[in-house]
């Protein structure tokens, strides 16, 4: 792995983590899943624009038509929309913390349901990473968290782990900007038919407001999509998802700098213990030395 790769999976890996901050900010502002809805046909319109622009086609195989419903879906519409729901009443740093999950669900799915090895250090790796989220959830539960809060973003990261799952495959067909493009369109409207219905829609204009909303829509939203892209034709997408074990690093680090979240000492050796985790079950994946690299697709998600 070069420099560069380096470099692009930390910025990947530093724009996926700060997305809980901004959506924090913009929940304050105005009404989760109306506001999302709105991010997302902008985002979806650029993303199509640009996939047209690189002469992409809107001819999807099968498994792409497939892969982009339920992506738009699980990760769009379930997984975001729980979680943007769930940030009215829960801190920005928890949601990044049981977000971070993802990696640690994709393997148990894999080798509970797909048939997947592991090595021993994958499962090492498994049992610390859950370890360390009951350790955060036992101190934050002692504290008096919002457990509505903390049982949607729970529901929002198992969508992301099927999301994340139906992806693989998804890019055979090339038109990987497009697939991005339209499945940021299904989330959206699904959410402006779920908005009305369980939400009062509100906006209360601030600089604030505008400031998160158009990060959320240019930098997580489409500037991390590309620069993962970028990575995993460069480095593969096994290496590729070592970078996720900084998500809950960066994820706290991002909303103790912007919203003041403070931490406790086992909130920390929490994310400790879960970025060890997520590190060993990823490195656990990797292929040995001189084996046949397996083709997978992409085996990440974003947060918006």
């Amino acid at each position: 792995m070069d420099a560069r790769a380096i470099a692009m999976g930390l910025a990947f890996a530093l724009m996926w983590s700060s997305a809980f901050t901004s959506a924090r900010i913009i929940v304050q502002d105005a009404s989760p899943l109306f506001s999302l809805a709105v991010r997302f046909l902008i985002s979806g319109l650029i993303g199509v624009a640009i996939a047209r622009a690189l002469g992409q086609t809107w001819r999807l195989t099968p498994g792409q038509w497939r892969a982009t419903v339920i992506f738009g879906l699980c990760q769009n519409a379930l997984y975001l929309g729980l979680n943007f729901v769930a940030m009215q009443w829960i801190e920005a740093s928890l949601a990044a913390i049981i977000a971070s999950t993802m990696p640690l669900l994709v393997a148990l799915a894999g080798w509970g349901f797909l048939g997947e090895r592991l090595r021993p250090l994958g499962y090492l790796g498994l049992a610390a990473g859950f370890i360390g989220v009951a350790l955060i959830m036992g101190t934050r539960i002692s504290a008096g968290v919002d457990l509505m809060g903390v049982a949607l973003c729970v529901l929002g990261v198992l969508a992301l782990t099927t999301a994340t799952l139906a992806l693989r495959g998804a890019t055979s067909g090339g038109n990987f900007m497009m697939v991005v493009g339209l499945q940021m369109l299904v989330g959206s409207a699904i959410l402006f038919v779920a908005a009305p219905l369980f939400e009062t829609i509100f906006v209360t204009p601030t600089w604030r407001l505008a400031a998160a909303f158009a990060y959320t829509t240019i930098v997580p939203g489409l500037m991390a999509t590309f620069i993962w892209v970028l990575l995993l034709n460069r480095i593969g997408a096994i290496r590729a998802a070592t970078f996720h074990f900084l998500n809950p690093v960066f994820g706290v680090a991002v909303a103790s700098l912007l919203l003041g979240e403070s931490l406790g000492p086992l909130d920390l050796l929490g994310v400790a213990i879960v970025t060890a985790g997520i590190l060993a079950v990823q490195l656990a994946r990797q292929p040995h030395v001189g084996a046949q690299p397996a083709v997978e697709g992409s085996r990440a998600a974003k947060p918006g």
